[in-house]
């Protein structure tokens, strides 16, 4: 999210305003309207891997991913964001007939840059985990190998594993998958490394 604000909007305004815009995406929290910046390489790379080995995972089962074009709201917060992934097993909750507002993740995945990282960890994750439905919020680092991965337990608790060898393996219980950092990361890469 950018630190500059637009002027307040009613959640109902913007995502009226959003849909007919073709050009650009911006999210809502609670009347303030963000801009957001547009993806790298890296940042690409990692969303189609992870799309792909998702949903090749899902295939004859009743889940889905989606990618960075269904928005998600978070009706507690009066926030609507775009995460990177999005994913669940069962039905779609969706807001409307428009079928492009999803209201029950079980997993999101954002992937980090320098701009969007505290935000990603801080703020969002907060948003996030006012979400009664998500089980896992994944955070992948598009400068080196490393995902972090925040499980909800049953009473509510958040625990942190990190991950950071290409051959760790990710157990997602919230879509009976796995992900594997070699997969996750084939062919990024990293520019910024020392």
């Amino acid at each position: 999210m950018s630190l500059q604000p637009k002027p307040f909007l009613s959640f109902e305004d913007w995502l009226e305003d959003e849909r007919a815009v073709l050009e650009g995406r911006s999210e809502y929290l609670d009347g303030d309207v963000f801009a957001m910046a547009g993806a790298s390489l890296e940042h690409n790379i990692i969303v189609v891997n992870i799309s792909s080995k998702l949903h090749a995972q899902m295939k004859g089962r009743p889940c889905q991913v989606y990618t960075n074009d269904m928005k998600v709201l978070i009706r507690s917060a009066n926030a609507c964001t775009y995460p990177d992934l999005a994913a669940h097993c069962g039905e779609p909750e969706l807001l409307d007939d428009r079928r492009d507002v999803l209201l029950n993740p079980g997993l999101i995945i954002e992937v980090l840059s320098d701009s969007t990282a505290a935000c990603d960890r801080g703020d969002k994750f907060a948003l996030y985990r006012r979400i009664p439905s998500l089980r896992e919020y994944l955070l992948v680092s598009q400068d080196q190998v490393r995902v972090e991965c925040y499980r909800r337990d049953v009473d509510d608790h958040w625990t942190l594993t990190d991950y950071t060898g290409l051959e760790d393996r990710i157990p997602l219980e919230s879509l009976d998958c796995t992900l594997v950092l070699a997969e996750i990361y084939d062919k990024v890469e990293f520019v910024n490394a020392e």
